[in-house]
């Protein structure tokens, strides 16, 4: 589904991404963890073409975003759902309104009989189908994730990109958008990015974890691999999470 051949990325002097390859299978489940600042986001932006890479190219389901025009990048963009750190929701939209949004702006003949009847479904999936007409300043933070991950997946994607998407939950809310992530994608068939330092969200949902450090994929593989490694970076880090958690 993702394929990344020598990528780089940089602001002015600050090189965030150096020569990286990375590859993504169909309905794999990818975590990418990384101290802040060590291009986990940028990582997502360039995958989405929200930002231009340096160098290198970037193959979403066989086609390089990279030499796409505007018009065929958005062709491409409408089999990726983007679920933003802090859900982004529309704060003058009822919650209708926000996940008609997507629908109304990427498929215009839809009906608006069909419009609601696909929001309605979608919102069912989170289980917030009751939370239909209320606006997000109702809602609690793990309820704006639920209606943010309903919003990325109304339009059937066949990727999903997270960044960081259960920051600021405690860990009950966190245990349960991480499994709707999971269930969600295997009822789906999604292949999914998640960028996240959170060990809770990362055992739950990963197939395969890569560590970002100093620009480049430092480290790679399971889980367990990457949290019970010896290598006393990495134990440092994973020892900080688990404390935070």
């Amino acid at each position: 589904m993702i394929e990344i051949e020598n990528l780089s990325k940089s602001f002015g002097q600050l090189v965030v991404l150096d020569n990286i390859s990375l590859y993504v299978s169909e309905g794999e489940n990818l975590v990418v963890f990384g101290r802040s600042g060590q291009g986990k986001s940028v990582l997502l932006k360039c995958i989405i073409g929200l930002l231009s890479p340096d160098n290198g190219n970037i193959l979403v389901d066989g086609k390089n975003i990279v030499a796409l025009n505007l018009k065929e990048l958005n062709e491409v963009r409408k089999n990726i759902g983007f679920l933003f750190q802090s859900a982004a929701l529309y704060d003058s939209m009822t919650v209708r309104e926000n996940l008609a949004f997507p629908l109304k702006r990427n498929f215009p003949n839809l009906t608006d009989k069909e419009i609601n009847d696909k929001v309605e479904y979608t919102l069912e999936l989170v289980s917030l189908e009751y939370a239909i007409d209320k606006m997000p300043s109702e809602l609690s933070g793990g309820m704006k994730k639920r209606v943010g991950l309903a919003r990325s997946i109304i339009t059937d994607p066949k990727l999903m990109l997270y960044d960081e998407p259960t920051t600021g939950l405690d860990p009950i809310t966190t245990k349960e958008i991480s499994e709707l992530i999971l269930n969600l994608q295997k009822k789906f068939n999604m292949t999914s990015v998640i960028v996240t330092h959170d060990l809770i969200c990362a055992e739950i949902i990963a197939d395969r974890a890569i560590f970002l450090k100093d620009a480049k994929i430092a480290y790679e593989g399971t889980i367990e691999e990457l949290t019970k490694s010896n290598v006393p970076f990495l134990k440092n880090f994973f020892s900080h999470e688990l404390i935070k958690a």
